[in-house]
């Protein structure tokens, strides 16, 4: 399976018996692609940077003879002007073919992915990216409602940040942003759920980051601790050397858009009265699996 993010680029291998998946090994690049959009359109650095590493992983799985290969992209192709142009040359040069997800496609992906093992029949499913965030009501592991919002982290962090770390100030606009595009959603807006089931890397870089700085937080984060998070980690005159060290450690790949994403986090957090955030580390990918190829 290769996911084409706007934050990352992963490749995954999985062995399949019957109903059983298991991965084998995954490999991932940093590309940030949603940073490579100016006015709507994915530049040529942005599909140069795609078609480099898809031709890399291409050339990993058959020298390897793993001939069954999936391919998908999400918002930041999804959303580009030029997307079937860019989908085209990224197919003529990598071999790699892409399917784009929609919105409501990557909800229901990130759902059946997520919920597969989870111990709740009923929650809220939240995956952020680097240029959407997906947001899933479920009751009974039944889809009630579903809604694909225009705001990720490596976008917010490109339109309000000026540092690789966001400032207080920064943080307030980029809430303010939130709480907007989240205030639209008439659907969502009697629902209330304490726990909070969270997918993708925002929420695993929290866990990572709370592991760190915290002494972990087993598979359950309360939202009091993701706020610590939040408050400590932004860009302030009296940022220690210590905390520059947690970040490297814990999150060395999303210094620049955890501290966003945590944003999101929040205001989802608070508009639904959330206490406890529970992290799957299925998602999308699994989902693709046990939707379209299982």
């Amino acid at each position: 399976m290769i996911d084409v993010g706007s934050n990352t680029i992963r490749m995954a291998v999985y062995e399949i018996e019957g109903s059983r998946i298991e991965m084998l090994m995954k490999k991932k690049h940093a590309v940030g692609l949603a940073s490579y959009l100016a006015d709507g359109v994915m530049q040529k650095e942005g599909i140069d940077k795609a078609v480099e590493v898809l031709q890399g992983f291409r050339s990993f799985l058959q020298s390897l003879r793993i001939t069954e290969v999936s391919a998908f992209a999400t918002a930041a192709l999804r959303n580009a002007k030029n997307s079937a142009e860019a989908v085209q040359e990224i197919w003529e040069r990598s071999s790699v073919l892409l399917h784009i997800v929609s919105g409501d496609e990557e909800a229901e992906l990130g759902f059946a992915g997520a919920t597969h093992d989870l111990p709740e029949d009923t929650g809220l499913l939240v995956d952020i990216g680097g240029a959407s965030t997906e947001i899933v009501f479920f009751q009974e592991k039944r889809i009630v409602r579903k809604r694909s919002f225009p705001m990720g982290s490596r976008c917010m962090h490109k339109k309000f940040s000026s540092d690789v770390l966001s400032s207080r100030e920064e943080c307030r606009r980029m809430r303010q942003e939130a709480e907007r595009i989240l205030g639209a959603a008439e659907e969502f807006r009697e629902i209330s759920y304490p726990v909070l089931c969270g997918i993708g890397g925002t929420f695993k870089g929290a866990m990572a980051l709370c592991q760190e700085v915290l002494g972990g937080c087993g598979s359950l984060l309360r939202v009091s601790e993701m706020r610590e998070l939040l408050v400590r980690f932004q860009r302030r005159d009296a940022f220690s050397e210590e905390d520059v060290a947690h970040l490297m450690r814990a999150v060395p790949e999303r210094m620049d858009t955890i501290v966003p994403g945590l944003v999101i986090a929040d205001v989802i957090a608070e508009r639904f009265n959330c206490e406890e955030i529970r992290y799957s580390d299925s998602g999308v990918r699994e989902g693709y699996i046990y939707s379209r190829i299982l």
